[in-house]
């Protein structure tokens, strides 16, 4: 069942209809967001506190306050009552997940509200919505990174993104921050931006006590490669070798890279010395799309130019736990331009080996392959190319067969759909080591920080 209810404020004030719905749930707590009403219901704004907040461009924390209040409230049942702006109670009511109620009077308005809506208070029983709004989906990455109490490097403190990313997540206190840099070139920029900083903690990669400990460790691990001792001194200076290498003893337990650096520049040490995981062939990258109120998972879209069967498996499976990390069940599509057996050639037979693969490395996943990406998504023309599928209309991870799908299908819908796409997660390595892209925005290292601090042990 549901947890709330979304009603319009002049529904409300219908002594009629809020007398039936209080009489439907007993049970449940009236909570009014944006209101004059500052008793017992909950109020987080007022009226004319909203509108201030709207127009200075500040919606996203309007949102994330109703939210916190909205998660706050310990009821079996959430009558939530609107604003009286209707466009602002469509937002609220799909970041709540909260569909609507419409009373009569109001019924023709359900095409235009963008959400869920029933006009039959005896439909609320069976109801279900699981919609996720981008802002919701960042909230939940706060709330779990925040559990599992994680410290996660940032090599490139030289780039006030990453500075200013570094302020938001210690003022969460969701994640720990190492540093890596000069502490006082750290401090004099973060007072010039205006950041607080105190709670981060800094080490100077060219000067630290860890230095030959570190040299040592990588000569260890390299020295059959041919590499020399002297070689590794120097090497471990390197601010992504030293924020490997504290991954890899255990002093952090994730590192992001990549905002000035490239995707071969973060993931080579990786490779070197913390290596795959067992049975893991080849490292693979995904992202998270967050649009139309669904979560997906689209892979490879960073790494393999041209992945093999086995490649596109191992993908597979290292995308499948990473949407298990986040609570999701995957269903697996292998994408192609072929459904089933309507069409042939070279690529198609890839994505049948490589689903067939797939099947017998991991027989419990639910995969369909080769399948068209609108009848992976769509139930509807699922139901007329693959109607006996699992995975067909309900896919939420997504195979593409090369990297040129991959990358230029996420960021068409991150920019087309107006999509949150968070990634790349680096996938299939031994402890968390995640790339971001050089144009990345302070957001994007925010959420990958997070991200990183989940999949940290």
């Amino acid at each position: 069942m549901l947890k709330a209810i979304y009603i319009f404020k002049n529904d409300y004030e219908n002594s009629e209809f809020r007398a039936k719905l209080n009489s439907k749930f007993a049970q449940s707590v009236t909570f009014l967001p944006i209101s004059f009403d500052n008793q017992d219901n909950f109020r987080v704004f007022s009226p004319d506190e909203a509108i201030n907040l709207l127009q200075n461009g500040k919606e996203n924390e309007l949102i994330k306050a109703v939210m916190a209040k909205f998660d706050s409230i310990k009821a079996e049942f959430i009558i939530v009552v609107g604003s009286g702006d209707e466009l602002l109670d469509s937002v609220l009511a799909r970041n709540l997940n909260a569909p609507f109620l419409l009373s009569k009077q109001n019924a023709h308005k359900a095409k235009l509200l963008g959400f869920k809506s029933i006009c039959d208070i005896d439909e609320i029983s069976n109801l279900q919505s699981n919609y996720i709004t981008p802002i919701k989906f960042e909230t939940l990455l706060y709330q779990k990174a925040a559990q599992k109490s994680k410290r996660v490097v940032l090599p490139e403190s030289d780039d006030n993104r990453i500075l200013k990313a570094c302020d938001i997540l210690l003022r969460s206190n969701a994640v720990s921050i190492t540093l890596l840099g000069d502490k006082g070139q750290i401090s004099q920029r973060a007072n010039e931006l205006g950041l607080n900083l105190d709670k981060a903690d800094i080490i100077n990669p060219t000067t630290s006590n860890l230095i030959d400990e570190f040299a040592t460790t990588l000569y260890e691990l390299r020295k059959s490669k041919g590499m020399e001792l002297a070689q590794a001194k120097e090497l471990i200076k390197d601010r992504t070798y030293f924020g490997t290498m504290l991954v890899y003893k255990g002093l952090a337990n994730a590192m992001v890279s990549g905002a000035s650096t490239t995707t071969a520049q973060t993931i080579r040490p990786a490779l070197q010395f913390v290596k795959t995981k067992p049975g893991v062939t080849s490292v693979s990258g995904s992202f998270i799309m967050c649009a139309n109120g669904q979560i997906h998972f689209y892979a490879d879209c960073a790494i393999m130019p041209n992945p093999s069967p086995s490649d596109l498996a191992g993908a597979a499976i290292a995308t499948a736990a990473t949407a298990r990390e986040f609570g999701f069940e995957p269903k697996v599509a292998m994408l192609s331009y072929s459904t089933g057996d309507s069409g042939s050639g070279p690529s198609v037979d890839t994505i049948i080996e490589a689903t067939n693969l797939l099947k017998e490395l991991d027989p419990s996943l639910d995969v369909e392959g080769p399948i068209q990406f609108d009848a992976a998504i769509d139930p509807v023309v699922a139901a007329k190319k693959l109607p006996n599928s699992k995975v067909a209309g309900s896919a939420n991870v997504f195979i593409f067969p090369d990297l040129n799908c991959g990358n230029i299908c996420y960021k068409a819908v991150q920019r087309t759909a107006n999509a949150l796409a968070i990634g790349p997660i680096l996938q299939g390595l031994n402890k968390p080591i995640n790339d971001l892209s050089r144009g990345c925005l302070v957001e994007d290292i925010v959420n990958t920080v997070l991200i990183s601090a989940i999949q940290g042990e």
